[in-house]
């Protein structure tokens, strides 16, 4: 019933959006948002204590894996709520909506399609962790694709629509190559006497792919790998396939940027990583664990090659996402020790990068401008935000004392320790050059005179940091002590990928 209640009721809160006439439905999106944390909670309680959880004739039945994307996706989704009630009053004092990049006037969507489908993404979200059926993650995936592109185009201008269109457009591609992916592997395992329990396929092919290896069905696991990779790697943000991510994001609102950074790429990676199982059953790490490497080096590299020079804040955070899902990736396919580190890694970059994206919209509320050329002063100006930009670039850098210090060095001596020594200097050179990168515009933003024509009576208001520094204090914390709780739970998710 938890996990029916799980998927269903961001669903339903949806549907109610829609509802004509004048009642709140501004406090019905943190209300959805608080009841699909508590139960995610209760699921993630559930997977820790082994308890046998199923649904729908085993569609929905989580793991160690999909419950931590589960509860980052859930988490965000509450901060992200909460922010978007402080969001949309400000928008209501606008009369006239002008395009800050090209001066156009423009008008939003509606407000009831905006809440709805910030539902129904977090419920295409839940279907993608939650389940262990390929066919239905891929189904999940396709949906947050059409649940977020309206998000995207909130703000009706011509640089929106852009984004919008070509987030679907390369997406749609994406996808379309997964679902080669998958009936690939379907292929692989026709001839193999594969007993589906219910609708639990990778349990099976899991099962099926032990008895596989050395058989000529391995060259349709590894096309069909492949296919998966480049499919959900598009999705997911790796370079060479990142083209949409750095301008749907910097077009995005601040909370659906978050979202889009923090959750929605963790779930294109859990497609990934489900086929990568399958891989390890088939005796085929090596040979998925080094394509992860290739593309999570590229990705990294890509990354430090934008970011340098790089004056659009918001543009800066999204090729940000791309050196990490690069990290991510590495960390996955070096395995061993690593995984640890690459799990702790997808935790602490969702919470940090959704906290970045909602402090770079107080910035954008104050200063109607997307350049860091021309933000000044933001220690003085916007005491609280630049604290906490300061802090968020800090954490995303990887730098003590904050969580993805942690991370990224278990993941370096992951590396070390499997013998990697020349992806180890390109982990590090990668990494020093986006430390500069990153702290050239960040420090220039904080440091300084205001400029005189922005106004100096401006308050920042609860809606706008208490959100961001809930999650700042997490990564910090996460910095000093993991919780038994999660260390356990990360550990499962990283046995499931061979550790």
């Amino acid at each position: 019933m938890t996990l029916i209640l799980l998927l269903f009721v961001p669903l339903v809160a949806g549907a109610l959006m829609f509802i004509p006439g004048a009642w709140p439905r501004r406090a019905l999106l943190p209300l959805t948002a608080a009841v699909h944390t508590v139960l995610s909670i209760i699921v993630l309680n559930a997977v820790r204590a082994g308890e046998p959880l199923s649904a729908l004739g085993g569609m929905l039945k989580p793991d160690a894996l999909g419950v931590i994307f589960l509860m980052l996706a859930s988490i965000l989704f509450l901060a992200a709520s909460f922010y978007a009630v402080g969001y949309l009053k400000e928008e209501d004092k606008k009369h006239i909506k002008r395009d800050i990049q090209k001066g156009q006037i423009f008008t939003n969507a509606p407000e009831t399609r905006f809440l709805s489908c910030l539902c129904f993404f977090v419920a295409a979200m839940t279907l993608v962790t939650t389940t262990p059926n390929l066919g239905a993650l891929w189904v999940g995936i396709e949906l947050t694709t059409l649940a977020s592109a309206p998000l995207i185009y909130f703000h009706r201008h011509q640089s929106s629509m852009e984004a919008t269109w070509k987030y679907l457009m390369i997406c749609s591609v994406g996808i379309a190559l997964a679902l080669i992916g998958n009936i690939l592997m379907s292929v692989a395992f026709h001839s193999s006497a594969v007993d589906l329990h219910g609708m639990d396929q990778l349990s099976s092919f899991i099962a099926a792919a032990g008895e596989m290896k050395g058989s000529d069905s391995t060259l349709w696991l590894k096309a069909a790998f492949i296919f998966l990779l480049v499919g959900y790697g598009t999705k997911m943000g790796l370079a060479p396939l990142h083209t949409w991510l750095p301008d749907a994001h910097s077009q995005a609102p601040s909370m659906v940027s978050g979202m889009l950074s923090g959750a929605l790429l963790n779930c294109a990676l859990l497609g990934i990583l489900r086929g990568h199982q399958i891989m390890i059953a088939g005796g085929l790490a090596q040979f998925s664990g080094d394509l992860l490497i290739f593309f999570g080096l590229l990705s990294m590299a890509t990354a430090a090659v934008f970011i340098v020079g790089q004056g659009h804040y918001k543009r800066l955070l999204a090729y940000s996402s791309v050196e990490h899902m690069g990290i991510l990736a590495l960390a996955v396919g070096i395995g061993g020790s690593a995984l640890f580190g690459g799990m702790l890694h997808a935790v602490c970059h969702s919470l940090t990068k959704c906290m970045l994206f909602l402090v770079a919209g107080n910035i954008l509320t104050r200063y109607h401008t997307l350049s860091s050329y021309d933000v000044r002063g933001l220690r003085q100006d916007m005491p609280l935000s630049g604290a906490l930009w300061t802090a968020g670039f800090l954490a995303i850098v990887g730098s003590p004392p904050f969580g993805l210090f942690v991370s990224e060095f278990t993941i370096l001596k992951g590396i070390f320790a499997s013998g990697h020594i020349f992806v180890a200097l390109g982990y590090l050179a990668a990494l020093a050059v986006i430390f500069v990168g990153m702290s050239i515009p960040v420090l220039r933003m904080v440091q300084g005179t205001p400029p005189r024509d922005v106004p100096m009576d401006y308050n920042e208001s609860l809606y706008s940091v208490l959100p961001p520094a809930i999650l700042c204090l997490m990564v910090l914390g996460l910095g000093f002590c993991v919780p038994d709780w999660l260390a356990d739970t990360l550990n499962r998710a990283a046995a499931l990928l061979g550790a």
